[in-house]
């Protein structure tokens, strides 16, 4: 092979992977439609009404993610399966603003921590790798932490509300959810950074139920199930 056949050759190869790396972003900016259509249901929990609305709302945030099943499933087929994390990068944050909106919806819907294997399905994917398209578990906590945030400014709107509980079960939920994290040994840089962004969550979560105590507004937390 000559070097101007060697390069022809190449050029091929770049030009086929730019192909794929092309229909994989149409997709993708789909999804992302789809994830912010999704947001901008439930960011309408944190106004004064909307807690009311938390079942209606959520039922809406369910309906879009069959969306995304459909999205995710034309994704699947625009590159190799064995190359996923070659392309993981075009779809990684999409994937942890997904896996964040899911884990929100089970949050509202019961106040406890969804699992990687509900998100996976919540989402139409897997979660073992061998499986094909997965949710890798950094990806399912950056999720995790983002909803983290969230829920410190649901904490915040919770008492301009007038809903002075909601407040103290985020606490613990966040507390024990720092917990849990404190036993991870992270090393992925972006994920390390993001969960010491947990700590300040839990400080103004922290501050807010300090607030309504020294005001007497605070009450202990009704157990599971009297909610």
């Amino acid at each position: 092979m000559s070097v101007t056949e060697m390069f022809s050759y190449i050029q091929g190869f770049l030009s086929a992977d730019q192909d794929i790396r092309e229909d994989i972003r149409k997709v993708v900016q789909t999804l992302e439609q789809t994830a912010r259509e999704i947001l901008t249901v439930l960011q309408s929990v944190h106004q004064p009404s909307g807690f009311k609305e938390i079942p209606s709302k959520c039922t809406k945030a369910r309906e879009l993610f069959c969306t995304v099943r459909t999205q995710i499933a034309e994704l699947k087929t625009k590159f190799p399966m064995e190359q996923y994390y070659r392309f993981h990068e075009h779809w990684r944050f999409v994937l942890q603003r997904l896996a964040f909106l899911a884990a929100f919806v089970v949050y509202l819907e019961s106040e406890t921590l969804v699992k990687r294997e509900e998100v996976a399905q919540i989402l139409g994917i897997e979660v073992v790798r061998e499986k094909g398209f997965h949710l890798d578990v950094e990806d399912y906590l950056a999720g995790v932490l983002i909803m983290a945030s969230e829920l410190s400014r649901l904490a915040v709107n919770s008492v301009t509300a007038g809903d002075y509980n909601r407040p103290l079960r985020i606490s613990n939920f966040i507390n024990e959810l720092d917990s849990g994290f404190r036993l991870l040994n992270l090393k992925n840089d972006p994920l390390r950074k993001r969960y010491d962004g947990l700590k300040y969550d839990v400080k103004k979560i922290e501050e807010v139920v300090y607030d309504l105590s020294i005001r007497g507004l605070a009450k202990e937390p009704e157990a599971a199930g009297e909610k």
